[in-house]
């Protein structure tokens, strides 16, 4: 099935300081993309619409709850879109997986295009 995302999800897990109102804790990412992600580990009360803070590695930005789903009764998944650009927030070189991996595509197709029987 193709990805029908702007951008594709890239699976990653990486520590983040949530704060949800007055409250915050930590939670963790599941996939990343350059405008989003979707988080575990959250234990807060937490609706659609909300705002929340991330903070990662020293960097703070703003995402919209636009999904919550109830894992456990202790454990939420969220899925979360930036409010402004977050150029690098994560970390992580996502420009390589927004070209569709091409750069893989190409080194792989490069190998077996110069193998020989």
């Amino acid at each position: 099935m193709q990805e029908r995302r702007i951008n594709p999800r890239r699976k990653m897990v990486l520590p983040v300081k949530i704060s949800i109102g007055d409250g915050a804790g930590l939670a963790y990412t599941m996939d990343i993309t350059s405008a989003g992600a979707r988080l575990g580990g959250v234990r807060a009360g937490i609706e659609t619409g909300q705002t929340v803070s991330l903070i990662r590695n020293g960097r703070k930005a703003n995402f919209k709850v636009v999904w919550v789903q109830q894992i456990s009764p202790k454990e939420i998944q969220v899925g979360i879109e930036a409010m402004q650009e977050v150029n690098n927030f994560w970390g992580v070189d996502l420009s390589e997986h927004q070209n569709g991996g091409k750069k893989d595509l190409n080194a792989l197709m490069s190998l077996l295009g110069g193998k020989k029987s």
